[in-house]
């Protein structure tokens, strides 16, 4: 399986990975896991590949959506400002 210390090295070079970057090698390791023809101990390694980058993707997505809320709230915020004064 994987050592900690090569899943540490992982976990820190999947902070530099953009979410395009994360989801292509993610579709890449679907594909390749659909695909079949794999060992066991490679297709276990691409699941958890698949998990980290999944992971990676998510976190992504949740800073755009809490960046959007924010503009959306300070936006209402001024509107509201605006109609009361």
């Amino acid at each position: 399986m994987t050592s900690n210390t090569a899943a540490g090295s992982t976990a820190a070079a999947d902070e530099t990975l953009g979410y395009e970057q994360a989801r292509d090698e993610l579709i890449e390791v679907v594909r390749r896991l659909e695909a079949g023809g794999t060992s066991l101990e490679e297709s276990l390694a691409l699941w958890e590949r698949g998990e980290e980058l999944a992971k990676v993707c998510r976190r992504w997505l949740e800073g755009a959506r809490a960046r959007l809320d924010a503009a959306l709230a300070e936006e209402e915020a001024e509107e509201e400002a605006e109609s009361s004064g």
